[in-house]
């Protein structure tokens, strides 16, 4: 049977990687994300390649566009085996001086936007009775902390959580869903510039509009991490291997572990 991968965010960096690569196993690709052209452009790219793609304009953020999203997915594909919460944002500053509407948009997009799809693709995935996996996008900003990086790091906390709670609940019921939280390391993609995306109704007066802070710590350039990173492609790989093997937790950059260990040590303290 082809199976059908829907991914969010999926016009650029990780999302488009995972697109490609399960368009390479003869998958029916559902994409999505916020950005038409983008969105337009993958869409052509994969067609030129045989793939049998359907795009979906998607802000993941709206409940109703997520719902839309799993609705055209069964209605053009009748079912979903692979769901990526894929979709996004950055925005950075001492977390004190964020305002209402940054935690609005990084929060809606990367935490919502998780729960969105869960809550639109699970129920229809529990009535299916195939094999099926969800991959949650986090980072490895999910499970440590620190500083810089606030309103990301509190989002990504959250998917990790979610993922890790979704897991236990599906084992519980038996369902033939697994889940999967990504927590990649730096990786070459366009999120320092997700401001690109950001709506009319959440952005900041220009007294609340500051550069952004480039470096975690006071040390670490982020810009150049990324810049200097993984490319997408090398983690759609590890992505598609842990669905193969069943592994929840996918780590992109092993040398990070010393941070989760460091975290670790302190609570156990």
């Amino acid at each position: 049977m082809q199976k059908v991968a829907v991914i969010t965010g999926a016009a650029s960096g990780i999302g488009r990687g995972l697109a490609e690569r399960f368009a390479v196993e003869d998958m029916r690709i559902v994409i999505a994300d916020i950005e038409e052209a983008p969105l337009a452009e993958l869409e052509a790219d994969l067609k030129a390649n045989g793939a049998t793609v359907l795009a979906v304009r998607t802000d993941v953020s709206n409940a109703a566009e997520v719902e839309n999203l799993a609705a055209r997915t069964l209605e053009t594909f009748g079912a979903v085996h692979i769901l990526c919460n894929n979709a996004g944002v950055v925005c950075s500053r001492p977390i004190w001086e964020h305002t209402l509407a940054d935690w609005e948009w990084v929060l809606g997009v990367n935490l919502w936007g998780v729960i969105h799809g869960i809550r639109a693709f699970v129920p229809r995935m529990l009535t299916q009775g195939d094999a099926c996996h969800i991959v949650n996008t986090a980072s490895i900003l999910g499970l440590v902390g620190g500083s810089g990086e606030g309103i990301y790091k509190v989002s990504k906390h959250g998917v990790v959580v979610l993922s890790e709670t979704l897991a236990d609940e599906l084992a519980q019921k038996g369902a033939d869903i697994q889940v999967h939280v990504l927590c990649p390391g730096w990786v070459r993609t366009g999120i320092l510039d997700s401001v690109r995306n950001r709506p009319d109704t959440l952005q900041n007066t220009e007294m609340e509009t500051l550069p952004r802070q480039e470096t975690i710590g006071g040390s670490r350039n982020v810009r150049a991490e990324i810049e200097a990173g993984m490319s997408p492609a090398e983690v759609a790989e590890r992505v598609y291997n842990a669905i193969q093997t069943g592994t929840f937790y996918i780590h992109t950059h092993p040398e990070h572990k010393a941070w989760i260990r460091e975290r670790m040590a302190r609570i156990l303290e």
